[in-house]
């Protein structure tokens, strides 16, 4: 699906310098999308280092990457993550909630002062599940515009696996027959079955089920600090999954000659491997491309299960922000592993975000006159 142009709220510039504000320290992508403004420097010619940007706004997060090209991918030279909780009460009333509104809005402002900051050339923004599904999307959607000036793009799930598969397909492990990538967000897990045999992985096969960490916990409401209450709801999210996941399920292929490779890209998998390291606090550095064992998976998902809300708080890594949503997305980890039986999880903080910015910048770059 290509991508396509729309306004862009940073048509403004300050004239601040991107490079005076690039971290001594910026991650740099391998093989590194939409609001679009021609630059004001050097009399409207793109500037020699460009400057592109990537607004991911889900159910659960709103999360920003501005980057520049480079001869291996790109650059990070700003990001910016805020939960925002956008589809809080979302699954009882069908609606965003002023709240919600009110959080992603005040989230969007700040990506917009960085993208006039950053002078970003190039951006896209885009919106996933809590938008598709909400009776009011389009009233929020219309409300950002006005507010913040950034132009969401509400995607379908096709894209939406499709951009996630771009942005962290280089971390696939190598092997034989397909592989499978999950990115569970906080509406929707898509679980997408790649051919890698190729120059690039291929799609073969891809599902939306209707089940995130936020849609799932809210779901399946019961009393945290009762044990035998935890457990059956435990028991009640893996089955509402495992039945979502059941029609693609039957059309996985049986592997017998080659290895379940497995990737997962999402606040879950991130966590859990935070956990499987011991992190006493999160580093992006040692947990993006991480395999662990998924015996290893499942037993943190057991005990994160069988534990008290209050008890998960305290846990580095988690604390009272994902306390309460952490275990929905075991849940889902634990029925992708059941259809999907992998002996290695592999892990990646990259996805939409990524794949929108090397989409971005491989059609951008192609176009520019050299």
């Amino acid at each position: 699906m290509a991508d396509e142009s729309s306004p862009s709220p940073q048509r403004q510039q300050d004239g601040k310098s991107a490079r005076a504000g690039r971290p001594k320290h910026a991650a740099r992508y391998k093989n590194g999308s939409r609001n679009a403004s021609p630059s004001q420097h050097n009399g409207g010619r793109w500037p020699r280092l460009r400057s592109y940007a990537a607004i991911d706004l889900g159910t659960n997060n709103c999360r920003l990457l501005v980057a520049k090209p480079s001869a291996d991918g790109f650059i990070v030279t700003d990001a910016f993550s805020r939960v925002v909780r956008l589809g809080e009460g979302l699954v009882e009333t069908g609606r965003i909630s002023n709240r919600a509104m009110d959080r992603a809005v005040a989230a969007l402002s700040i990506c917009a002062d960085k993208l006039k900051r950053r002078n970003v050339t190039l951006a896209r923004s885009v919106a996933t599940e809590a938008c598709r599904r909400a009776s009011n999307g389009e009233k929020f959607i219309d409300r950002v515009r006005q507010e913040t000036g950034i132009a969401l793009d509400v995607i379908t799930a096709e894209e939406e696996a499709r951009l996630a598969v771009l942005g962290c397909q280089i971390l696939l492990e190598p092997g034989d027959g397909p592989a499978l990538i999950f990115d569970i967000g906080g509406g929707s897990t898509e679980l997408v079955l790649v051919d890698t045999s190729g120059a690039a992985p291929e799609i073969i096969d891809w599902l939306s089920a209707p089940w995130g960490v936020v849609s799932l916990t809210e779901s399946e409401k019961y009393d945290g600090d009762d044990a035998q209450a935890r457990e059956q709801a435990f028991i009640n999210m893996r089955a509402r999954v495992a039945e979502s996941f059941t029609e693609f399920a039957n059309r996985l292929p049986v592997l017998e000659n080659s290895d379940f490779r497995l990737l997962g890209t999402s606040g879950t998998v991130t966590t859990l491997a935070s956990l499987h390291l011991k992190l006493p606090h999160y580093d992006r550095k040692v947990i993006d491309g991480l395999i662990v064992p998924a015996e290893s998976m499942r037993d943190i998902s057991a005990m994160l299960a069988a534990a008290s809300p209050t008890e998960r708080a305290a846990i580095p890594c988690i604390g009272k922000e994902r306390a309460d949503l952490v275990v929905g997305g075991c849940a889902i980890l634990d029925s992708i592993l059941d259809i999907w039986p992998a002996s290695r999880v592999g892990v990646a903080d990259r996805g939409i975000r990524e794949g929108i910015l090397r989409s971005l910048m491989s059609s951008h770059e192609r176009k520019r006159p050299s």
